[in-house]
């Protein structure tokens, strides 16, 4: 999301009894995992478990010594810095995957969580999910500020938030984009996110971001049909472009909405030499960030790039801003075959508040939908309001026998197949529901402004209207495929028959599992 502002006394910092985080986000077989922790409790427990199609323990230990230190000034940008409470080894034994640490106090107050990822080791499978961490880092206020209320650089080095990694499991009210039942109103304003979120202490982002709302229930669903991931997180593409070699396919969920140029580039190199990608997610690559400090900070000026970013004059094409800027120059749709500047929000505010949630269905004979029984016209995900509440979408037209078609023109692959779309939207100040505070600039101009050229009426225009796709493309023509399909919320859906049917025919169709 591009506008949401947390207020001042929102920022969660020592909140619970006890906090931690990992040295890394991401280790290997034979690494030493260490995590750092500030406790106000005399000792505390500690389980690790992977979190696959069920949570399956594999490391505990009682009554660690609790130490307090306080968060540093401007922890949120510089980090913790607190010692190393424990350190384990990441045994072979442990699968690739994602694992949970729950810090549990002895003297009965709630429980905290921190979380990492396994690589693979040398036996590699054939698919590889990346976890958006990056985008985790983005919306993470702890500490002080996020990348949307006012900050500009934000650590790694810190704990999580409340619900990022962990919580209990709700219906509906923890989504930013509610479906409705029969005979309800749609929630346009987002007071039942904002109640459920204010009776949990959660913050904002608990409905953007994170374990829990997005990579878990794609997980779960997939373990338990029967498919195998090998896991990585956004900075290790960064850090080491070879973690995609050998794999047949990389997954991207949720959404994965912040990029560095080695990430891009090493996900560009992988597609051009053969390799194939799956984007379940909304509001993909939208920003481009910069890693510093040896990886411990990510970096975004966002709207004020331009003139904030101290790359601005010597390396303009190098600002944090979006990858669609034009000082940039580099959209998603590159290599995605659509971008959020094409349709950004549905069912978010006054975008498209009564949309149908779904995908409407044209090329039914495509072999994503295979199996599905979908027709020409009919609705995929209604039920479950997956179409929403960040998207991407693309330029469209209307071919001659009107099944539509890219329009091309801004870089957009040759080859490509949109199969399935639905009405999506920019919007503008005081269009933004309750549950996103808008004191940061607003979408749609910014759009208009630094994609299409500027505020007069015509870029406004060309930057309000846009779509959600399913599309499928090849960005370089001995490369590899992408299908794009432009929705956070597509998980949301993975108790549907026709959405599994059609996540299925992608893992199916390039790994073969």
């Amino acid at each position: 999301m591009s506008s949401t502002s947390l207020p001042s006394q929102e920022v969660i910092t020592l909140v619970d009894s006890v906090e931690g985080y990992c040295g890394r986000l991401s280790y290997a077989h034979g690494d030493t995992l260490t995590l750092h922790t500030s406790a106000r409790c005399a000792t505390y427990n500690v389980t690790i478990e992977r979190w696959g199609a069920a949570r399956a323990m594999v490391w505990q230990v009682e009554h660690v010594a609790g130490a307090h230190f306080p968060a540093p000034p401007n922890a949120s940008a510089s980090g913790c810095h607190w010692p190393d409470a424990l350190n384990v080894a990441v045994s072979p034994e442990w699968q690739s995957g994602f694992y949970l640490i729950t810090m549990t106090p002895d003297n009965g107050t709630p429980s905290s969580h921190a979380g990492f990822v396994v690589r693979a080791s040398t036996q590699r499978g054939r698919t590889l999910l990346v976890v958006a961490t990056n985008t985790y880092n983005a919306y993470n206020a702890w500490g002080g500020r996020s990348l949307y209320t006012g900050g500009t650089d934000v650590s790694f080095r810190r704990p999580f938030p409340r619900g990022l990694l962990c919580r209990d499991d709700v219906e509906r009210d923890d989504r930013k984009a509610r479906p409705t039942r029969w005979g309800e109103q749609p929630e346009v304003d987002g007071a039942v996110f904002q109640s459920w979120r204010h009776a949990h202490g959660y913050p904002p982002s608990v409905g953007s971001t994170g374990w829990f709302s997005f990579e878990r229930r794609f997980v779960e669903w997939a373990e338990q049909a029967g498919h195998r991931f090998d896991y990585a997180i956004s900075t290790d593409l960064a850090d080491d472009p070879s973690v995609l070699d050998g794999y047949d396919l990389v997954l991207s969920v949720g959404h994965d909405e912040y990029w560095s140029t080695p990430q891009r580039n090493a996900l560009e190199r992988y597609v051009a030499a053969g390799g194939n990608v799956a984007s379940f997610s909304g509001n993909t690559m939208f920003w481009h960030v910069r890693l510093e400090d040896g990886g411990d900070t990510m970096v975004c000026h966002k709207y004020g790039a331009h003139e904030t970013d101290p790359v601005r004059d010597q390396h303009p094409d190098m600002i944090t801003g979006m990858w669609a800027d034009r000082q940039v120059g580099r959209p998603e749709w590159l290599l995605l075959g659509a971008g959020s500047a094409y349709g950004l929000y549905s069912r978010f505010g006054q975008a498209t508040p009564r949309g149908s949630g779904a995908f409407t269905v044209y090329r039914h004979d495509h072999w994503l939908f295979d199996g599905t029984g979908l027709r020409y016209g009919d609705e995929l995900g209604a039920d479950d309001g997956i179409v929403g509440y960040e998207t991407v979408g693309c330029r469209l037209d209307l071919d001659e026998y009107q099944l539509p078609v890219a329009r091309g023109g801004d870089g957009t692959p040759a080859e490509i197949e949109v199969v399935a779309w639905t009405p999506a939207s920019n919007i503008n100040f005081g269009e933004y529901p309750a549950s996103a505070s808008s004191d940061a600039q607003a979408d749609l101009p910014a759009i208009a402004d630094r994609v299409f050229g500027g505020l007069d009426d015509a870029s406004l225009a060309k930057a309000r209207y846009g779509n959600a796709v399913m599309l499928v493309c090849r960005p370089f023509p001995e490369g590899g495929e992408v299908v794009t399909i432009g929705t956070t919320d597509w998980v949301f859906g993975l108790t549907d028959p026709a959405v599994c049917q059609v996540t299925d025919n992608v893992l199916r169709r390039f790994a073969g599992h």
